[in-house]
């Protein structure tokens, strides 16, 4: 079990040492939010240059180490996200709000009819055209280890490519 997932204080101090362990993070509102003694979730936004958001969603078992589930959205806010009014990650991280661009979004929801999901199920990618509908495997992702470090590198090379 990776070190992180080991117990909730191990995964506070993962969340909340992002910005020191990656200089391309600007700043971040996650927060972990404890549903009992071993469980709990993950909720929050990560802000990088160009007006680009990863929206996180991380439902957590510190008892059996595992990311139960997830949902990881990233966007183009149509607003500077440094000014005072931007909206919390409760409004902006909604599926329908309507300040952004949607570049691609990553979950964990079981597509059993798409074959072409199989190898990597349930994790997958939602990217264009027709973002909703179309959707490609996602090996890189997992429920046994943070998925964290793979997307901002991934974000990375979308800025800097």
């Amino acid at each position: 079990m990776p070190e992180s997932l080991s117990s909730p204080e191990a995964y506070q101090a993962f969340i909340y040492s992002l910005t020191e362990r990656f200089p391309v993070i600007r700043r971040s509102t996650l927060i972990y939010i404890p549903s009992g003694e071993l469980f709990g979730r993950a909720e929050g936004m990560l802000f990088f240059d160009q007006d680009v958001i990863l929206c996180v969603q991380e439902y957590l078992n510190f008892e059996l180490g595992v990311i139960e589930g997830y949902g990881y959205e990233l966007s183009r806010s149509h607003a500077a996200p440094d000014l005072p009014d931007f909206p919390s990650a409760a409004e902006y991280c909604q599926a329908r709000y309507p300040g952004k661009d949607k570049l691609y979004w990553y979950d964990s929801f079981p597509h059993p009819s798409d074959s072409s999901l199989a190898v990597t199920d349930p994790h997958h990618k939602h990217i264009p055209p027709d973002i909703k509908h179309h959707r490609v495997p996602a090996p890189e992702l997992s429920f046994t280890r943070p998925n964290r470090p793979f997307l901002i590198s991934e974000i990375e090379q979308l800025l800097h490519g």
